[in-house]
């Protein structure tokens, strides 16, 4: 499905609604919302690659990951089929590592293209399907959340039974073996690290009444300290997020499907201070359910949403690009 966009001409955007005055340094007032592509099926897991001057986004429903080139705006297939693949990252060495739901599994893609496995089991037992993965700062250890959203129907993957309680793991920057972090979450799956390595962000995507989103305090392999660092008070629904130099959450947003959720009011961004203060709302004429930092300056906000994708030039860089 393609949606028709038109980018505002009005400076400031009014589709950036600041809701704390501490927001208005991180807006760039000529900046605004475009519409970079469209017509996916469901967008998702963007990531930047600065060498090449692209960025790629899933298309899970349709098994292809795209490739938009920043010289000249043009969308290509990277890889078809790609496994149902949802989240990616660089690893700590610049290789994509990518979450597929199809074949449940983390895989990385090496610098001629061979695909190196690099977890589907815990314990004898087929992960559920990696949803979302960061890189630790330090040490390049990989961390990914593992719902059942994959093996839940045949949309995004093929439906089958869970094997395992759904959780957030960790793959050792060294060694390469694979722990179990967190398992008390519903639904875990966005999740981000602060710039200095020292918190660990997840977000908890069926929690109820609201989605939240839990901070860990982070000692190597260790997590300690849950609390909770937002809740919403809406029926709106977190996804992926980024982070910025500053410690902001830029969170993906939208409708949580309830009756009293009002899409047209939710879809977007929302940003968080690291103590978890609502500062400000990105409108979007979609859900959005993943974002990155990418552009020449790590200061472009790439906005993977539903049916699009979308950017927005900021006055702040990401801590990861």
């Amino acid at each position: 499905m393609k949606i028709p966009f038109t980018p505002n001409a009005r400076r400031p955007d009014p589709a950036i609604e600041v809701l704390d005055e501490a927001f208005l340094p991180l807006r760039l007032f000529a900046a605004g919302v475009e519409q970079l592509a469209t017509g996916l099926a469901w967008a998702e897991g963007p990531v930047w690659f600065g060498d090449g001057r692209y960025l790629l986004v899933s298309d899970i429903p349709n098994n292809r990951i795209l490739r938009w080139d920043e010289t000249t705006g043009a969308v290509s297939e990277f890889r078809n089929p790609s496994n149902n693949a949802n989240g990616h990252v660089r690893d700590s060495q610049g290789r994509l590592v990518s979450c597929e739901h199809l074949t449940r599994r983390i895989t990385r893609t090496e610098y001629d293209g061979r695909i190196t496995v690099l977890a589907d089991r815990h314990q004898g037992k087929r992960l559920n399907s990696p949803n979302d993965i960061t890189c630790q700062p330090g040490d390049g250890s990989l961390w990914f959340s593992d719902p059942l959203f994959g093996i839940a129907s045949d949309f995004e993957g093929e439906k089958a039974e869970s094997e395992l309680t759904p959780a957030v793991y960790r793959i050792d920057g060294a060694t390469g073996e694979l722990t179990l972090q967190i398992d008390d979450l519903k639904g875990p799956n966005g999740l981000a690290f602060s710039p200095d390595g020292k918190t660990l962000y997840v977000i908890e995507s069926r929690a109820q009444p609201h989605r939240l989103i839990w901070a860990y305090d982070v000692d190597g392999v260790s997590l300690s300290n849950k609390r909770l660092l937002v809740d919403p008070g809406c029926p709106g629904a977190f996804d992926g997020m980024a982070v910025d130099v500053q410690g902001n959450l830029w969170c993906g947003f939208g409708s949580d499907g309830s009756a009293d959720a009002d899409a047209a009011v939710l879809d977007g961004v929302r940003v968080y201070n690291p103590m978890g203060k609502l500062l400000a709302h990105i409108h979007l004429p979609e859900r959005c359910a993943n974002l990155c930092f990418g552009g020449a300056k790590g200061n472009r906000l790439f906005m993977a949403s539903t049916h699009s994708l979308y950017a927005l030039y900021v006055n702040t860089r990401g801590a990861v690009t």
